[in-house]
This record gives structure tokens, sequence and C-alpha cells, in this order.
């Protein structure tokens, strides 16, 4: 394995290795991180590339296993092709516009989002935590249920409940709360049968005083079919 590389794409952040990113050299990648083609940086020093970034997790994905995984529900196939088009990266254009199926009819795939969302101020040094949001996005409504019944201990900070949502608030004085709770809710997760698919990282700057940091973990698991 080479040495890590990151990229800000379109504004999310990944990390991976050069041979990841070389593992198709006629593609734009391969060219790009081979010299044969000018590069920018951000003023982080990371590569930049002004693409779309939520996609880019599929795209780097298949660079990494030359299988092309998707959600049962994405929608964004025609977007998709694009940005492989632009990465020319052959090998995933033919799986796009030749898709399998992901399983057997009998099987679908359950989703699991989980986002850390921080607030930091700009100007305080250190950089102070203004708010944290910790969000569980699913339609498994089991695990939503007994997210709700095993973590009673943070109810106090449970803002908000949806049929699809939890979240969690923490405020400036109780902020390093919500990473021992996001190990927690990781390790329940996973022990529900989830496996992390990908990660990813995004920043903003919403106001003068203050930059949002968020931080995304997709689960996912195989699940049977119940007829009507």
């Amino acid at each position: 394995m080479s040495s890590p590389v990151t990229l800000n794409v379109g504004g999310c952040l990944y990390t991976t290795s050069l041979s990841t990113l070389q593992r198709y050299p006629d593609s734009m990648l391969g060219a790009m991180f081979r010299g044969d083609f000018p590069t920018t940086r951000d003023s982080q020093g990371n590569y930049f590339i002004d693409r779309d970034g939520t996609l880019f997790r599929y795209i780097l994905n298949f660079l990494r296993t030359s299988e092309l995984t998707l959600p049962l529900d994405f929608t964004e196939t025609d977007l998709l092709r694009k940005e492989a088009d632009f990465y020319q990266i052959e090998p995933l254009i033919q799986c796009l516009n030749d898709p399998k199926p992901l399983y057997p009819p009998d099987i679908f795939e359950q989703v699991v989002e989980l986002s850390s969302t921080r607030k930091l101020s700009k100007y305080s040094n250190p950089v102070a935590v203004i708010i944290t949001q910790l969000t569980i996005t699913t339609k498994v409504h089991g695990l939503l249920e007994g997210i709700s019944n095993n973590f009673t201990k943070w109810n106090k900070h449970m803002m908000d409940t949806r049929d699809c949502q939890v979240s969690f608030t923490f405020g400036p004085c109780d902020h390093h709360q919500e990473v021992s709770l996001r190990v927690l809710l990781m390790d329940y997760i996973m022990k529900q049968g989830f496996t992390i698919r990908n990660t990813r990282v995004h920043h903003m700057s919403e106001r003068a005083n203050e930059n949002t940091v968020e931080h995304h973990w997709t689960f996912c698991r195989p699940a049977h079919k119940v007829e009507d």
C-alpha cells in the first residue's frame, strides 16, 4: 500500500492510496497522479477536483474493488455516468451501461446513515465547538426503536425524532459526549448485522464567524423481502 493521498472533491475530503488512484492508468486520475495532467491544490494542500463530491465515493469504491456497488434506492445513475465519463474509467462506464442486480430478487439492501455535524467558532483559539448534532437516518424502524430503548441515558440530548430519523444535540459544554455516543451507536449498528459501506467528510462555511464540518457514515446489510 502506497502513502495516503487526500483529495478535495467539490468540498468533500477523501483519503486513499496512490495505488488506488492509479488502478486504471488510462483514466484521468491515472494520468493526473502519473504527472501527465495538471493538478490544483486547495488552501490545505489537498488535491482539488471541481466535481460532485458526494458521487465521488462511488468512483473511489470502484477504484478500490473494481466492483460497482450502489444502494437499491440510488436514483442518480445518469449523474454518476457523467462522473465516470469525466474520470474516463472505462470499466466503470461499462458497468453503468450494463448494470447487474446487486442481490438475488428476494434480497434487498437496508441502509443506515449516521452523521455528525459540528459548528465551530472561526475566531477562538483553540477552536471552540459551538454545537454538535448526531443524526441517525434509516427506514429500518426496528433499529430506531432499539436506539430509543437502549440509549435512554442520552434522552436529554434527544431533540428530534421522526419516522425515519433520530437526532441528538450537544451544546458547547458537553460536545465531548457526542464522541462517546457516536462510538456506542456505531458499535450497536454493526451488532445488528450492518457493515460500513463508506465514509465522507464535508466542510462548509455558513456564517462569517463559524464553520460547519460534517462527517457521514453509511452502513448496509442485506435483508429478505417480505411478501405482501
